[in-house]
């Protein structure tokens, strides 16, 4: 082995990689720090001969030579020594850091961790929900899993997100979008229902991933519109039976 072409190996390598290495916060570049050269195995006679032999060619470089064994020890405490007193005048030299001002911004305590956009596709419009929350559940859903879509949608459900879809004007068959427009999770909107437990299937099912005849955009309108019909007919039915006295609420037998 050459010693002296190992090194100018070893130089060409760290000054290509010190040009592709983005240096921050005013850090010394790469190629500018100082630097001694090692040279090992001087336990064998062959090692400490030629170690002799290379170290004049080295010094002449302007590089500090140091001859050690790793095996018997020798040179290493001089090694040592030499090391941390070029960390010490490097910090010595080195700017003083200066504070920095940390900014807490906690959430508003009416912030959803989430929001709830329209958009305008190519084709029609559509709901863009992005936040932590909704995109991690998405990312962990297994969709060819009945039971796991319809927990996803309970949980979108709790945080409100459907609340913040029929804000926004969406209903059901509109294409929503969770996480970005490219990649997202896209689907068409179903929502759930809080009320008519029997209209609904088994826990573990869900209506849109089954097989079959796949509704319409017109037939999913009229389907939710006939919904919300028989919901408000459901509710003045109870009301007239209340106003005629054929049921009393708990409060009107607590009066």
């Amino acid at each position: 082995r050459d010693p002296l072409s190992d090194l100018d190996i070893l130089e060409q390598e760290l000054a290509t990689y010190a040009a592709d290495l983005d240096i921050a916060g005013g850090a010394v570049p790469l190629m500018e720090r100082p630097r001694v050269v090692v040279l090992n195995k001087i336990d064998v006679p062959e090692a400490r001969e030629l170690a002799e032999m290379v170290r004049p060619d080295l010094e002449s470089r302007g590089l500090r030579v140091f001859e050690i064994s790793t095996a018997s020890h020798e040179g290493l405490r001089q090694l040592s020594f030499a090391l941390a007193d070029i960390v010490r005048r490097a910090r010595a030299e080195a700017p003083a850091p200066q504070p920095q001002r940390v900014v807490l911004r906690p959430a508003a305590v009416d912030d959803a961790g989430f929001t709830v956009t329209r958009r305008n596709g190519p084709e029609r419009p559509y709901y863009q929900v992005r936040g932590e929350k909704p995109e991690r559940w998405v990312r962990q859903t297994d969709f060819s899993n009945d039971e796991a879509v319809g927990y996803l949608a309970d949980r979108l459900a709790r945080l409100g997100v459907e609340d913040q879809l029929f804000k926004a004007g969406a209903v059901a068959g509109d294409e929503v979008v969770i996480g970005p427009a490219e990649g997202g999770v896209v689907f068409d909107w179903e929502p759930t229902m809080h009320t008519g437990a029997e209209l609904l299937g088994s826990r573990g099912t869900d209506t849109r991933l089954e097989e079959g005849h796949r509704p319409t955009r017109a037939e999913k309108r009229r389907g939710y519109h006939d919904l919300m019909d028989a919901k408000a007919t459901a509710r003045d039915e109870l009301w007239t039976e209340r106003e005629s006295g054929r049921w009393t609420s708990p409060e009107d037998e607590e009066r």
